[in-house]
């Protein structure tokens, strides 16, 4: 751990510091802080030292940099931040350095590049970016960078006769390989002096069809906007029918696809998507038992950066009532339908709840328990819009944990197809979201409060008070021992004898003990008040004196 000056120069290697020094003169050309807690570069870090051409802050735990930062620094021609903490970078702060030929942000954790970003460096010639979290680029980063720029419009062969090489390092990022990335990989691929790629090895991280795999390895496409299709889309089923809906979204990049019914978020269903090829999804929502609520149009939604798509499928469901055309009856559903005038009653109580959710209980008196359906209505108090969710038969118990804190909901229980009556409905409000570390706290609060009150009590009062109580406790046990002790004594000498067990000698003894501490503290108390009479007429100044100090 050290810190000093030489020809002009600044060395501090495993310094505490924490900061950039203020006294550094303004003549000297290199500066070098590694391992030192560096956090921050704020405005005008080092706008005092004019002549500075060389900036080492290698190994600190940088994580933000003012875009002011470098202001004053027009000699500076290296910058090195490797392995620090920049997720950014104010690529405008460069404006204050047209002569920065080498700029090294490797082991940071970089994981975007603007098209602008170097577009202020026109004489940079060294750029490494290795080992950052980078994972899609546009290749007209390196299309706008001025040296690279200037060397297409005069053409390859001249530029690498005359102009010096540039050495740009990529690798080791997280490199995601689909259409995004297309542009990128085709300018990798033609990569040639004098532009020198450091490492021109450059990986695929994903998509999982692609890890592993070299750029020069993949041929990607352009990107695309989902198109959503299905084979059928119109159906007919019978109540209790298992139905799977089926929806192909072709997409490039891998899009994002949710279902959803009659525009609601669909829960309870099972959804599962299976990947066709590079750019094709197959997703299917599967109803294990169709009910009359079921029926209705349910949406496929796909999108990603470039547009969404859609897809509907109207689902029906068979009548079950005999034709009027004489044809066959169809099925009868799988569970009785409650007429809407029959009144059953539903008894409804919270077992559980908890800041999320509850966990509700119910018992129906009904005459076919083993066929009676029942549907749970759930809402915010006063809204009309209730998640109904169906409960088959000899179930009893409902659980749900995705409510929000403190916010008043009202839960009824209901038969299958009727709407909720009175006395079939609880409201309640759901609990505060306190996190144990807040509960925590509070505890420690209280505990030190009462820490506070107890050593708020002065000593003598406490042990006075404790004393006084111990005493009077004492005597009232004594005294009751002592009654208790005579009531026996006289029930043996009309039995005309005693028992003499281990128990009853153990009791004669403490109530022995109690009686003869009797008979001592009034003999003691008797002693006093004698004392105390005879000490009021000899010194009544003495007394009044032994008083106050008590």
């Amino acid at each position: 751990m050290f810190c000093f000056y030489f020809f002009r120069s600044l060395l501090c290697m495993e310094t505490a510091m924490g900061r950039i020094p203020d006294n550094v003169p303004n003549d000297f050309s290199k500066i070098r802080i590694e391992n030192s807690h560096l956090t921050e570069l704020p405005r005008g870090s080092f706008s005092k030292v004019t002549a500075l051409a060389s900036l080492w802050l290698n190994f600190n735990d940088i994580t933000l940099m003012n875009i002011k930062s470098l202001e004053g620094l027009a000699n500076l021609t290296e910058l090195r931040l490797q392995g620090n903490k920049l997720r950014s970078v104010p690529w405008t702060a460069f404006q204050d350095t047209p002569n920065l030929n080498i700029l090294d942000l490797k082991l940071n954790r970089l994981d975007v590049l603007p098209e602008s970003a170097l577009r202020q460096l026109p004489g940079l010639t060294y750029l490494d970016l290795s080992f950052n979290q980078l994972t899609v680029i546009s290749r007209d980063v390196f299309l706008n960078w001025p040296l690279i720029n200037t060397q297409e419009r005069k053409g390859r062969k001249e530029a690498s006769g005359g102009e010096a090489n540039v050495v740009l390092a990529l690798h080791d990022n997280p490199w995601l390989c689909d259409c995004r990335l297309k542009g990128f990989v085709e300018f990798i691929k033609t990569i040639s002096p004098p532009l020198i790629l450091m490492n021109s090895y450059l990986k695929c991280t994903g998509p999982i069809s692609r890890a592993g795999k070299f750029f020069h390895e993949v041929g990607l496409k352009t990107c695309m906007k989902p198109e959503a299709s299905a084979s059928e889309t119109n159906m007919t089923v019978s109540l209790g029918d298992k139905v799977t809906l089926q929806c192909l979204v072709k997409a490039r990049p891998e899009p994002s696809i949710h279902w959803s019914y009659n525009l609601k978020t669909i829960k309870g269903f099972t959804v599962s998507e299976t990947r066709m090829d590079d750019e094709t999804i197959r997703s299917q929502m599967v109803i294990p038992s169709l009910h009359l609520a079921d029926r209705g149009v349910y949406t496929c939604f796909a999108n990603n950066f470039i547009g969404n798509s859609s897809i509907s499928f109207l689902i029906n469901i068979k009548s079950f009532n005999t034709s009027s055309s004489g044809g066959t009856a169809m099925s009868r559903p799988p569970f009785p339908l409650a007429s809407a005038d029959e009144n059953v009653y539903i008894d409804i109580r919270i077992s559980k709840q908890t800041v999320y959710g509850i966990t509700l209980e119910w018992y129906a008196a009904t005459d076919n328990p083993a066929e009676t359906w029942f549907t749970i209505h759930l809402g915010k108090y006063h809204s009309d819009k209730k998640e109904l969710t169906y409960i088959g038969p000899g179930i009893n118990t409902y659980e749900v944990n995705d409510l929000l804190p403190v916010s008043k909901y009202e839960v009824c229980v209901t038969l299958k197809n009727q709407t909720p009556r009175a006395g079939q409905c609880i409201v309640f409000l759901t609990g505060s979201d306190i996190s144990q570390l807040e509960q925590r706290e509070k505890f420690i609060h209280i505990i030190v409060i009462m820490c506070a009150m107890v050593l708020a009590v002065p000593v003598g009062m406490y042990a006075c008070t404790t004393d006084t109580r111990c005493k009077f406790s004492y005597l009232d046990r004594c005294t009751e021992q002592c009654k208790r002790r005579r009531r026996q004594e006289k029930t043996l000498r009309t039995n005309g004898e005693r028992q003499g067990t281990f128990d009853s000698l153990q009791a004669a003894s403490e109530e022995g003990l109690c009686c003869d501490s009797e008979e001592v503290m009034m003999k003691r108390r008797s002693s006093q008040d004698k004392n105390n009479h005879k000490g009021r007429a000899q010194d009544p100044q003495e007394t009044n004196i032994g008083a106050k100090l008590y």
